[in-house]
């Protein structure tokens, strides 16, 4: 299918299961893998468990000992980890059958394994989700009441579990996937996947604001950025009838003074966004590690076939502006060419030739991006290089199926 077809009928607006979606698809990782990342200190990780007799739900957070695993129930259960495209290269390059979509849009690959049974439950996700079977079969569920014409079904939550779980769901359509299947949800899709037998599932999620994730953001930088100097005033006062009375008058003076602060620059309403965007629920930060490497140093390294290998934590994208371009690097807005921006935020790695073909100010802009560790130079045996390390925002969501959105 083109992909102007899947945006035009599908995206957004109905589900669609696309059997061989990748096919003879082999999955990069294996469950002993994805075992091994929840016990990472800095691994998103969830273990959910059910117990079938009470239809009770448990859910635990990693990360977890490597003496666990060996002694879990043969079935009903489920470990999930997210953002593990940026763990390991592989799931990550998986990403690249999706660039019809902006990059900027997609949040994570999360990786689930289960044993036969295991599920996170009937749930909703607030945005669009991609789910690729890798390993294994698992049955979906899902109810497309609203796609075939339908009412919206009821999404009251249960009130006895930790899970954001759906109280009532009707299915309309059941389908078994194998490896190398895939089902495409639109946001507010009831759906249930159970493991048929152990199996991987990548669930590619997307970034989707909500309106006061926004909202509050506008405000915080319409705020840090306001004059100080411009207050509520009332010129035209007249005399009170009433002292303690907030009348029509004063409330119009008060939206004239919110009025004041309006974002009407278009300029200055991009760049908040691009830089908002590239920040929005990452579940870690970029920062500067080991030696210092000079300039010159770096630039001898890439001519002699070394890279500059983006940071997995370093989100970028880019806009025009009035006057050439807007690059935003991880809530960072550097000005650029519009040729040196798209360049710098589609590649995922530079080498000597695409270092080359940026402008002065582009190199400029690569190497301060490498200080600050969103680039770590990667040579083809391995040895030296300036490397980069992340640490987790312990403040960020992780978008798991305790708060709806477990994709």
């Amino acid at each position: 299918m083109a992909p102007a077809e899947f945006l035009r009928d599908y995206w957004q607006k109905r589900p669609l299961l696309i059997r061989n979606a990748l096919a003879g698809f082999v999955s990069p990782i294996q469950p002993e893998d994805l075992a091994g990342l929840a016990c990472e200190e800095l691994a998103l990780s969830r273990i959910v468990s059910h117990d079938r007799a009470g239809d009770h739900w448990q859910l635990r957070s990693g990360p977890f000992r490597e003496d666990e695993f060996p002694g879990m129930p043969h079935q009903d259960w489920t470990l999930l980890v997210q953002d593990v495209d940026k763990w390991d290269a592989d799931v990550g390059a998986l990403l690249e059958h999706f660039d019809f979509l902006p990059r900027w849009r997609i949040d994570d690959i999360m990786v689930s394994f289960a044993a036969p049974g295991g599920s996170v439950g009937a749930h909703v996700d607030q945005y669009d989700v991609f789910l690729l079977q890798a390993q294994g079969h698992r049955r979906w569920q899902i109810d497309a009441s609203v796609a075939l014409g339908g009412a919206q079904p009821s999404l009251d939550f249960r009130n006895d579990v930790e899970l954001k779980l759906l109280r009532e769901f009707e299915p309309t359509h059941d389908w078994v996937l194998g490896p190398g299947d895939m089902l495409y949800l639109p946001p507010n899709v009831p759906h249930h996947g159970v493991a048929e037998d152990a199996c991987l599932t990548f669930s590619v999620g997307m970034r989707a604001p909500s309106a006061a994730e926004l909202l509050g953001d506008f405000v915080d930088t319409l705020a840090a950025d306001a004059d100080d100097t411009l207050r509520y005033h009332d010129p035209d006062l007249a005399p009170a009838a009433d002292p303690a009375q907030i009348d029509t008058a004063a409330m119009n003076r008060a939206v004239e003074a919110l009025n004041m602060l309006r974002m009407n620059d278009p300029e200055r309403l991009g760049d908040w966004f691009g830089r908002f965007m590239t920040v929005y629920r990452s579940a870690g930060e970029v920062v500067a590690a080991g030696p210092e490497r000079s300039r010159i140093e770096v630039e001898w390294d890439l001519e002699q076939g070394a890279l500059l290998e983006r940071h997995p934590w370093s989100r970028m994208a880019w806009r025009k502006a009035s006057r050439g371009a807007r690059l935003f690097v991880s809530g960072r807005i550097l000005a650029l060419s519009a040729r040196d921006a798209a360049r710098i935020a589609n590649a995922t790695a530079l080498d000597g030739g695409d270092y080359r073909a940026l402008s002065q100010k582009g190199r400029d802009c690569v190497f301060e991006l490498f200080r600050a560790g969103h680039y770590q130079l990667q040579f083809g045996d391995d040895d030296g290089g300036n490397g980069a390390s992340y640490a987790p925002d312990t403040g960020t969501d992780d978008g798991g199926p305790d708060d709806g959105s477990g994709h």
